[in-house]
């Protein structure tokens, strides 16, 4: 019988929703045991989130100084930024086992009690997706954070019996990428939280030079350049990226990846300049020319791309936002000015853009003057 220690880390995005994509943040199962051969052992080793990784250094030094476990640690942000590394090394520099489960996969509360019964003195409890965490679990675990004991109930109706069960001193580690989902009881027993940040090209030019030396890649300057800036700033994207351009390089040049063979392969891949693969671009294309720069319902868009309306928000709306080519307005979904142009599409003749300035009435920013939707929600 498994427990829940064996079960598959379950991302934020079930199912294939996300998986099928070299761009998504969201790491299939297949590419976990990629990762883990990729990833850093020591804080030193750790590239990128100067600022955490200078907190979390003090946090751990402080506590082994001491001679007590720390304080438990919540790491928040975007999914492939390195919560996961961050808690392994957590582990590595304290030199205590880290047990792994997730959220999803704690179900009942005696779940988490005969986890934490399991715990050596100093351990490392991760829980990643840790919001989806059940609420009988999430209660047990309130108790075993601040007192290091939980109660485990025996029996049931009038003859139950809680029988107080100590546990020894953990450090929970506790990943998220919705830390506005976390209870308030949750969050406050958290002595260190840390908020990870898109990564810059430069640091992603890091990661990738240190990747390509684990993996054997010859991989040039301006090659690794050609990758960052198509990464969305996100590590795990770039080692994703960085491995379909070596097949690219090992099957049709001579295995060296420079600019030339790294556009070249992305191109096969449908990630274009700005990091935008085959199902972003059919969002704003349909966007652009089918409605005309909306607004627009997402569940109208999502008929138009032939894709499911979580799929559109959950999977492109959010780096689309944030590269500034599509708003999400109280009428439905723009395509900014930088849309446009990005498609290379003339921009419309009268109203207002987003993200840019234009004549005529209406809205300020938003095309078109009726206070009603253009397109059904």
């Amino acid at each position: 019988m498994s427990t829940p220690f064996d079960r598959a880390m379950t991302g934020e995005v079930d199912g294939e929703l996300g998986q099928d994509w070299a761009v998504s943040p969201q790491a299939g199962d297949e590419e976990r045991v990629v990762e883990s051969a990729l990833r850093p052992h020591s804080l030193r080793e750790f590239i990128g989130q100067p600022k955490v990784a200078r907190q979390l250094d003090l946090v751990l030094e402080g506590a082994k100084r001491r001679g007590r476990p720390p304080d438990h640690v919540l790491l928040s942000g975007p999914p492939g930024l390195g919560k996961t590394s961050l808690a392994l090394i957590i582990g590595s520099e304290l030199g205590t086992a880290v047990k792994i489960t997730s959220g999803p996969a704690i179900e009942r509360s005696g779940d988490l009690a005969a986890m934490l019964s399991n715990l050596g003195h100093g351990d490392v409890l991760f829980i990643d997706e840790i919001h989806r965490i059940a609420r009988p679990a999430e209660e047990l675990l309130y108790m075993a954070m601040e007192d290091f004991r939980v109660d485990v109930v025996v029996g049931k109706g009038p003859g139950a019996t809680a029988i107080p069960l100590e546990i020894n001193p953990f450090t929970l580690v506790g990943a998220t990428t919705r830390a506005g989902l976390l209870t308030g009881p949750l969050r406050d027993r958290f002595g260190f939280v840390g908020q990870m940040e898109f990564y810059e090209p430069a640091d992603l030019q890091q990661v990738l030079r240190r990747s390509a030396g684990l993996l054997g890649v010859e991989l040039s300057e301006d090659g690794s350049a050609e990758i960052a800036g198509r990464s969305r700033g996100t590590p795990r994207i770039a080692n994703r990226l960085l491995r379909r351009v070596r097949d690219y390089a090992e099957v049709e040049a001579d295995g060296r990846v420079t600019r030339e063979v790294a556009q070249a392969a992305l191109a096969l891949y449908d990630v274009d300049v700005l990091g935008l693969d085959r199902l972003d671009r059919a969002v704003l294309e349909a966007l652009v020319t089918r409605f005309g720069g909306g607004p627009v319902g997402v569940s109208t868009l999502a008929v138009a791309v032939g894709e499911e309306p979580n799929t559109v928000e959950e999977v492109c709306e959010p780096f689309l936002v944030r590269a500034g080519l599509l708003a999400r307005t109280p009428r439905g979904r723009v395509a900014t000015e930088a849309a446009w142009h990005h498609l290379g599409h003339p921009l419309p003749r009268g109203g207002a853009l987003l993200g840019g300035s234009g004549g005529g009435g209406g809205t300020p920013g938003i095309p078109g003057a009726s206070s009603e939707p253009l397109f059904g929600a």
